[in-house]
């Protein structure tokens, strides 16, 4: 058991990963777990402060809970609880970097993680793609995870958090899987975001976009001149660029009632209008009470991203199931990953790859100059 004492001036994590000592490195705050009833923290040097700097006695590994009046630790109640380390914090068993916050929620507990953006890349990389990948995919995925880094934070600037560490935002689970590849990724385009018209753009990204990728008026209704549709046949390589699921009929009545589409003795379910990059734009359901036509981002939302892995598919029903065969993975908007490898693997630069999935911006070294991605 280690005991640890706080002190509340010293809650500063060390320098950065990735930036010299003489860069100013621009933080941001990460949600690890939202209503979780619990969570275990541990780590080595681990120093404990509660919401006014006051420093806590803990011995660790300790589990934290929801209490009544906040968050439940070590025999008292705080409202919040502030923890740091000169290496890691462990949560659950998981290493992040800078200061993690642990505070009530309505419902279990909200942990957030706050470090540099340029040391959550380096741990963002490995959960995103892989390291093993040609530099030049590693670098372009560190300068669009950047991007909508930076994004986030200035449209949720208000926020407990800026980003969610799963899917919803991008995928991050610490610094157990940094290398020094994913380092140097993020070092050698340290501070780099696209931008459009001096803006960070939306940097929407996805695994595989099965030949040609989407628009986001698509998939949002939102339209953002830079995330136009482009032919993409690097991808092909990608096992996920074809696949095939097949689901009984009476499942996916039962998950459309959950997720708010009632089609009761589902019968059927044909394909409806397909838009010009040849995703589905709609679908229509036959029950014994008529037909529902609904929208195929939300029908592939309902059932699940990772079983509908695309809109870019063709349905047949046939004893009693329903076989969906597609091509991609992800909703197709942005810069395709695997295409990117593939590209990178081909000898095009990562300013190239960037200027081919985002057409138009401008490559911008933040508090620094203007260089054109294309």
């Amino acid at each position: 058991m280690k005991i640890i004492l706080a002190i509340a001036a010293l809650l500063a994590v060390l320098p950065g990963l990735v930036y010299g000592a003489q860069t100013v490195q621009e933080n941001i705050r990460v949600a690890l777990l939202k209503g979780a009833e619990s969570v275990r923290i541990d780590g080595d040097g681990v120093l404990a402060t509660d919401e006014d700097g006051e420093p806590l006695r803990l011995e660790l590994p300790v589990q934290v809970r929801r209490g009544r009046d906040g968050v439940a630790v070590g025999g008292k109640t705080v409202r919040k609880l502030v923890l740091a380390a000169p290496g890691a914090v462990q949560v659950n068993g998981k290493r992040y970097r800078g200061t993690v916050e642990v505070l009530p929620q309505e419902k279990g507990l909200l942990v957030v993680d706050e470090l540099p953006i340029e040391e959550y890349l380096v741990g963002l990389i490995n959960c995103e793609i892989s390291s093993l990948w040609p530099m030049e995919a590693i670098k372009a995925q560190a300068v669009v995870a950047r991007t909508y880094a930076v994004y986030q934070k200035k449209a949720r600037g208000g926020a407990l958090y800026h980003l969610e560490s799963s899917v919803l935002d991008q995928v991050y689970d610490g610094c157990d899987i940094e290398d020094s590849r994913a380092a140097r990724g993020v070092r050698e385009t340290a501070g780099e975001i696209l931008t459009y018209a001096g803006e960070p753009i939306q940097a929407f990204y996805h695994s595989n976009c099965g030949g040609r990728t989407e628009v986001a008026e698509n998939v949002w209704g939102v339209r953002l001149p830079y995330l136009r549709s482009v032919q993409c046949d690097y991808c092909a390589v990608n096992p996920s660029a074809r696949w095939e699921q097949t689901l009984p009929l009476k499942k996916l009545e039962t998950l459309l009632l959950g997720g708010g589409v009632s089609v009761p003795g589902l019968r059927d379910i044909r394909e409806g209008r397909r838009n010009e990059s040849g995703r589905l734009a709609d679908l229509v359901l036959v029950s014994t009470r008529g037909t529902v036509t609904v929208p195929a981002v939300t029908f592939r939302k309902i059932v699940g991203y990772t079983v509908i892995k695309s809109t870019n598919f063709q349905v047949k029903v046939a004893d009693d199931s329903a076989t969906f065969a597609g091509r991609g993975y992800g909703h197709g908007v942005g810069l395709c990953q695997w295409g990117a490898k593939q590209r990178a693997a081909d000898g095009f630069s990562y300013r190239e790859i960037l200027s081919y999935y985002y057409p138009g911006t401008v490559l911008e070294k933040i508090g620094g100059g203007l260089r054109d991605a294309r």
